[in-house]
Order: C-alpha cells, then structure tokens, then sequence
C-alpha cells in the first residue's frame, strides 16, 4: 500500500494518461497539466482511457517512486467532487483504489458541549 501520512496532498489528473510514460513523462504532466510541482512530496495519480490501469507518483526523500495498479476487471471510478486543481483527499484516494462506488460520503464529527 502507498505510504500515506496524514496530511500528504494528493493530486488527479483528470484526464487519460498515456500509460507508457514512466518518471519523466509522469513528471511533465505534473507541471503542465497539474501545475504543481513534482518534488513537492505530494501524490500524483494518473489514469489510463479505459480507467483500468492506475499510477500514483511521489518524491520520497531521495528519488521518485511510482505504484502501479491493473484491474484484471472493471475499472476505475473517478470521484464525484474533486477541488479545480484536481486535489483529492486520502478517503477519495482510498476509494478510488479499493473499488467502492459510494452514493454518499461524509465525515461525522463529534462536537463536545
């Protein structure tokens, strides 16, 4: 599984990414398509045209590391809500990965009186 802290910021590129692309490729995207930048430490998740391929890019520490996800069926579904610069957050992410197409997700917040 991805090694995801608590506040790390995860970016989707929306739109079908051309799978053959590995570190360099991935990383152009990140700055043109993302306008982010790839050192960032942040999550990079790109998907294929027919959504049943996943790559996810990260810095860690001392170089790029790349996941790499195929569904031997079905494919992926894009989250409903995604912020304009694509950002998504860990409960998004975690969907995406484990398949759960969800009508609604919230948080419930415990508010002490």
């Amino acid at each position: 599984m991805l090694p995801l802290a608590a506040t790390a910021r995860i970016y989707l590129y929306r739109s079908p990414c051309d799978m053959r692309k590995s570190f360099d490729g991935l990383c152009g995207l990140v700055r043109t398509g993302l306008g982010a930048d790839p050192l960032s430490g942040c999550f990079f998740v790109f998907l294929n045209r027919r959504r049943n391929l996943l790559k996810c890019l990260y810095w860690d520490r001392d170089g790029f590391a790349l996941w790499y996800k195929r569904l031997e069926k079905g494919c992926f579904r894009l989250p409903d809500q995604c912020a304009m610069d694509g950002r998504i957050d860990r409960v998004q992410l975690t969907l995406l990965l484990e398949g759960v197409v969800a009508k609604k997700v919230s948080k419930r917040y415990i508010l002490d009186k």
